[in-house]
């Protein structure tokens, strides 16, 4: 199916859609014709968000407020969608927040533990809701966000490894179900969590960290429109039974995955096991 017409008439509800990456994801999924139901706390952004895509696209948007944290609003938030658009065709499960950065014994517990409810538990509720739709149907498309921390970010590196796992045994659960489901690492993009992990690394004394906050934010960052490009791929019916597999999208190429699927599936390629997972 040709650019601009890959997602015609799919329902897609992406988390954390009002700014950032879920909204960068919001825009391809538009431009690509998807129907959209987008989620996320604040809702001025979300409407701000779902006003500019049915300006700019025509879009059929709508929106919920939605703290991932949460499971009763996840669920709400996939009833909501069924209640208006009928269906769910794809899951995008991108929000995300940041803790503090620092030495692990050094980090305050409950901000710890918030990172790790955001984006795993926030993960695990949204293929939860959705899992039970896609099933019915036969069919259906999970894009979790992963991703890197490191050294004094462990609360974040935690969550993000925890969510490739998951994706992968998910992927072995769901095996001959026609639901698929498969993770991003979208690289080190600038947007306002960067931000905060730059003004925290260098009130932490963490320079290495700092100082690859201001290269991000001073625009030597990954490419935002390629992380959603890698989503919308994802979400397409392209890529036919890929599932289970981590793809950074500032490292890999993945324009070729369509065609590759099945040497892909029948190896170790794009798990969480393989050497130098990187970005």
């Amino acid at each position: 199916m040709a650019d601009g017409e890959r997602l015609r008439g799919k329902v897609a509800l992406i988390t954390g859609g009002g700014r950032g990456i879920g909204q960068a994801i919001a825009r391809a999924y538009a431009a690509e014709g998807a129907l959209l139901a987008l989620a996320a706390r604040t809702d001025d952004e979300l409407q701000s968000t779902a006003a500019t895509l049915r300006s700019e696209f025509g879009s059929e948007v709508a929106t919920v407020v939605t703290d991932v944290q949460d499971r009763a609003q996840v669920e709400n938030a996939v009833s909501l969608t069924l209640d208006r658009f009928g269906t769910i065709d794809v899951i995008v499960n991108n929000a995300g927040n940041t803790g503090e950065i620092g030495p692990l014994w050094k980090l305050d517990p409950d901000r710890w533990a918030n990172v790790i409810s955001v984006h795993v538990l926030g993960t695990y509720y949204g293929c939860r809701a959705v899992i039970p739709v896609m099933l019915e149907r036969g069919s259906g498309r999970i894009v979790n966000m992963s991703g890197v921390g490191g050294p004094n970010d462990t609360s974040y590196d935690a969550a993000k490894t925890a969510i490739v796992n998951m994706t992968e045994n998910l992927s072995v659960e769901l095996a001959g179900t026609g639901v698929t489901v498969n993770a991003i690492s979208p690289g080190s993009i600038h947007t306002r969590m960067w931000e905060e992990v730059r003004d925290m690394a260098l009130a932490a004394g963490d320079l290495e960290m700092y100082e690859k906050g201001v290269q991000v934010t001073s625009g030597g960052g990954a490419s935002i429109e390629r992380a959603a490009e890698l989503a919308v791929l994802l979400g397409s019916d392209a890529c036919g039974g890929l599932s289970g597999r981590l793809i950074r999208a500032a490292l890999d190429t993945f324009e070729d995955i369509p065609a590759r699927v099945d040497e892909i599936m029948s190896s170790d390629a794009l798990l969480l096991r393989r050497v130098g997972l990187g970005g």
